[in-house]
């Protein structure tokens, strides 16, 4: 049984691929990943480039960037020339041949690569058109739960206005729910809008009393009935969520 090679490459911090190379016919090792290609460079190649005594001192200069805190190939450079390294027979090519040699430095790349700088927020604050604010100044707010592989979220929206809000909760317990409500229909205050009434279903009921003490009129429906507004706006987001998971590649999701 022949054992074949294995080399492992380094793409990136993150991730880490093994590769088992075949040998070709002339001896020349490879691997298909996906039916592409990899070749691969070996450092025992590129010392065939250099004498004994060249590729000792590149090990050396290599050693001594590690030790220093691992500096850039410039800036050991500079260190060298300006005799600030003490009792140091290093020279520049032998620094140059490190790269050459070993290739980029590893930890160089992990701990100082920098994140991606990010564009600036703009902000575009645009104010309500005033027909609206005549119109639509006191609105009706329909509410109701809606659950996502049973994760609740709070949804709102304006019956008049067709504008709804979408927000997470840990659970159904009394203070998370009235607090969600009551961070919505703040945010529906700042602006202008005055919040006349809420509708919901009998499942808020037992916080009605609560939301009443802060301001918050309650109209709850019949039994076995439901706001119709906030059904049809559920179910629009229900199929918005089904068509971007049905094109996911993934087979099950984690809460």
């Amino acid at each position: 049984m022949t054992v074949l090679p294995m080399i492992v490459l380094k793409f990136t911090r993150w991730m880490v691929l093994n590769v088992y190379l075949s040998p070709k016919k002339k001896g020349l090792f490879y691997s298909c990943v996906n039916n592409d290609a990899v070749l691969v460079t070996t450092v025992e190649n590129k010392i065939n480039k250099y004498t004994v005594r060249e590729y000792s001192n590149a090990k050396k200069a290599h050693d001594l960037q590690n030790i220093i805190g691992r500096p850039s190939t410039q800036d050991i450079i500079k260190y060298v020339e300006n005799n600030m390294i003490p009792n140091c027979s290093m020279t520049k090519q032998d620094i140059l041949r490190v790269e050459e040699i070993f290739g980029p430095d590893i930890g160089s790349i992990k701990g100082k690569t920098t994140h991606t700088k990010q564009e600036h927020v703009q902000v575009d604050l645009q104010d309500i058109p005033q027909e609206i604010m005549e119109k639509h100044s006191n609105v009706t707010m329909a509410i109701d739960v809606m659950f996502i592989n049973k994760i609740p979220y709070v949804m709102t929206t304006l019956c008049n206005i067709h504008f709804g809000t979408a927000e997470l909760v840990k659970d159904m317990k009394n203070n998370n729910l009235i607090t969600s409500i009551y961070q919505v229909i703040q945010a529906y205050q700042t602006p202008g809008f005055k919040i006349k009434a809420i509708l919901v279903d009998g499942q808020f009921r037992h916080i009605q009393q609560q939301l009443e003490q802060k301001g918050v009129i309650l109209n709850i429906c019949a039994a076995n009935e439901h706001v119709l507004e906030i059904e049809r706006y559920k179910r629009t987001v229900k199929e918005r969520v089904r068509s971007i998971a049905t094109t996911l590649p993934f087979k099950r999701y984690l809460p």
